[in-house]
């Protein structure tokens, strides 16, 4: 293999250390670097197993220091409030349901990461990512793969990434299953994150709690407006009152906990409506679709839409991909029909398509139904 000058996003968690120990033991010219992003008011202080917070800062020089490779520390704050803490919070005051992680990951990790490479000598970046890169000879062009171990995957939070970037990239994990890699840093004694957990929480908001997060960073300084002015209405689709809330944008589509309402039967959010600050609930059959349209789509490798084409979508990072037909739409969006009904589709969420383990491209859901096709069926 021809030796690469590359440089590796260190988090201070196990998998981009063991990451860049790989690399390195390929006999790499290795580096890391971690990402500042977001340190307002208490997040870095509270969040400390997040990149934003300083023990992760500490764990990955901790880790650069025992495998003898240079490190940096970038700061992205300004591109990651524009890009991520924005975008995020415009989403959902729009009533749909945002994904900072693959937000972050289109923007910050990898194309202004690999920028800032280049510019202190690496062609080359890496992450600790479950996935894995795969070429298609035929139609010449890079693509990527989900990883080996299926309760891991990350394959999905890529989809945006450009094509171009994937020829400067390295995904040195998406052979391995995470107890090897658990097992690769004891090996390494890389102590300070070889029995760490993993972090499951948006790395801006610690507490989860994304309605206060809102009000703090936004609606409290008059970033946004605020929308809630008198309290709002929870009503089911026929229009019945069931009760009232502080602002739509404490839900989120399929959210069933915390609707402060009485009933017969469970209910879950279907839909929010900014415009007159209402929450909409339903049964859990009314939260299941057929249909999505998907606009923005990233292709890595673009099917042939001269005719139906059948592939497996997934539309949560924890969803299991299911059967679709795709069918492009008039205006360029692509139309998902399922062949089953699927749980709580969402406006906002990702939806990303796969032939086999091989994922073809991705985009954002705009809707729940389908839009008018060049090629009806």
């Amino acid at each position: 293999m021809e030796k690469k000058k590359i440089l590796v996003a260190m988090s201070g968690g196990v998998d981009s250390s063991v990451a860049a120990a790989l690399l390195k033991e390929e006999g790499h010219e290795v580096a890391g670097a971690t990402i500042r992003t977001w340190a307002a008011n208490d997040c870095a202080d509270r969040n400390t197993r997040a990149c934003c917070g300083l023990s992760g800062v500490e764990d990955a020089r901790d880790v650069a220091d025992t495998l003898g490779i240079p490190y940096w520390v970038f700061n992205f704050e300004k591109d990651f409030k524009r890009y991520v803490v924005d975008y995020f919070a415009a989403e959902y005051m729009k009533g749909r349901t945002p994904n900072p992680c693959v937000a972050c990951n289109e923007h910050i990790k990898f194309r202004l990461f690999l920028e800032r490479g280049r510019q202190l000598g690496y062609d080359y970046i890496a992450t600790g990512h479950y996935a894995q890169l795969g070429y298609d000879p035929a139609k010449a062009s890079h693509f990527i793969r989900e990883g080996v171990d299926p309760t891991k995957d990350q394959s999905y939070v890529l989809f945006p990434l450009a094509k171009e970037l994937l020829q400067q990239l390295f995904l040195p994990l998406g052979h391995f299953t995470k107890p090897e890699i658990r097992a690769k840093a004891t090996e390494l004694k890389l102590s300070s994150v070889m029995n760490k957990p993993d972090s499951q929480e948006i790395c801006f908001i610690p507490s989860n709690d994304y309605g206060t997060f809102l009000e703090r960073e936004y609606i409290d300084k008059k970033e946004i407006r605020d929308p809630a002015g008198e309290q709002g209405v929870v009503r089911t689709t026929e229009g019945k009152v069931l009760g009232k809330h502080n602002g739509f944008y404490h839900y989120t589509r399929g959210q069933r906990r915390g609707l402060g309402v009485a009933h017969t039967e469970r209910l879950y959010v279907l839909e929010t409506l900014p415009e007159t600050n209402e929450v909409i609930v339903g049964t859990k059959e009314e939260v299941f679709g057929f249909y999505c349209t998907v606009g923005r789509v990233n292709w890595f490798v673009k099917p042939d839409f001269s005719k139906e084409f059948q592939a497996h979508v997934k539309i949560r990072s924890q969803h299991e991909k299911a059967p679709a037909l795709l069918r492009l739409c008039e205006d360029g969006r692509i139309v998902v029909e399922f062949e089953e009904p699927q749980d709580a589709i969402t406006p906002g969420q990702g939806a990303v398509f796969y032939d086999g383990p091989r994922v073809l491209g991705g985009g954002w859901i705009d809707e729940t139904r389908a839009c008018e096709t060049r090629h009806p069926a």
